[in-house]
Order: C-alpha cells, then sequence, then structure tokens
C-alpha cells in the first residue's frame, strides 16, 4: 500500500512538470509538424501512385476480355 502511495505520488509530481515544461499539451513541436507533413505528402503521392495503378488495370481489363 504504501508503495502505491509513492507511485502515485511520483505520478503525479512527473505530471505537474510535464505541466510546467508544456502547459499546452496540444502545442506541438516544429519536429512533429514536419513529421505531420511529411507524412501527408507521403499520403498524398501513395494516393496518386493508387490512382495511376487503377487507370492501368481499367485499360488492361477490357483487353482481357476480348
Amino acid at each position: 500500500m504504501m508503495s502505491q502511495n509513492r507511485a502515485e505520488l511520483r505520478d503525479r509530481f512527473a505530471l505537474e512538470n510535464d505541466y510546467k515544461i508544456n502547459p499546452k499539451p496540444d502545442s506541438r513541436s516544429a519536429f512533429a509538424r514536419k513529421i505531420d507533413h511529411l507524412l501527408r505528402r507521403q499520403y498524398n503521392r501513395l494516393f496518386e501512385i493508387q490512382q495511376i495503378q487503377i487507370e492501368l488495370l481499367e485499360e488492361l481489363g477490357p483487353k482481357r476480355k476480348s
């Protein structure tokens, strides 16, 4: 029981320190924003590639049936 109390106290202090360091938990670092930007670009590019693949498959589809 005492160890649980110490763990709770330690966790509370850690949360308080985190808040002092970063009072806005939703504020993001420049690094996180850059990663998000790169991921968004990558997803967009993958979507473009999938669209091209779909178009190519559609072109091949009728030729196979003939």
